[in-house]
């Protein structure tokens, strides 16, 4: 997986209304402020990163402990599981309500991620880098990898729900929108796929 990939399925976590511009953009309706709306998003932004670099850390420790090869067939197997369960899974976990402060926010933000695998998209890659020789090497790679993937959704949904505030508005979303969780699924269990032909 490249650099082009890893920028790319930024692109998408920051499309998918999931990841959070959808909930910034309705903060802003909400209270009428513009200026909510754009204090949302980097807090967004910060809980996706901090759900994806969780992911970096882990792959980091556990990738001394285990094979690349192996490593990369368990990731590619959860992966496929995890895309599995979330293409027939039925019930989605809801917040509360809209009235959140910011750290309340970025915890939502952290655990949306989390609980939809964004960092999860990024093993194909993780698995992938040299270990350069140490932990270091591939925990700043691996990191590096985690805020070049989370600049991209960011600037992705800043851009889509500035447009969605200012121009398009809500309602449209209920008539123009596909199914982004199904799309999702297929994505997880793609990339599940690719990180199992890679390792055999």
């Amino acid at each position: 997986m490249t650099l082009a990939a890893v920028i790319l399925l930024g692109v998408f976590h920051g499309i998918n209304p999931a990841m959070g511009w959808l909930f910034a953009v309705a903060r802003g309706l909400q209270e009428r402020s513009r200026d909510l709306l754009l204090q949302s998003l980097p807090v967004i932004a910060l809980g996706h990163l901090g759900s994806v670099a969780l992911v970096v850390v882990v792959v980091t420790l556990t990738g001394s402990l285990v094979t690349g090869t192996t490593l990369s067939i368990v990731c590619g197997l959860v992966l496929v599981g995890f895309g599995l369960w979330r293409l027939l899974a039925k019930r989605h976990f809801r917040w509360v309500g809209m009235r959140l402060s910011l750290p309340q926010l970025a915890a939502w933000s952290f655990l949306m991620s989390s609980v939809h695998g964004a960092g999860l998209m990024l093993l194909p890659v993780l698995t992938g880098m040299p270990a350069a020789g140490h932990h270091g090497h591939a925990m700043s790679g691996g990191l590096l990898v985690a805020g070049i993937h989370t600049l991209a959704m960011f600037v992705t949904a800043t851009v889509i729900a500035v447009i969605v505030y200012e121009i398009v508005g809500v309602a449209i979303l209920r008539k123009a929108w596909f199914n982004l969780d199904r799309m999702w699924a297929f994505a997880l269990i793609g990339a599940g796929v690719f990180s199992l032909v890679g390792a055999v």
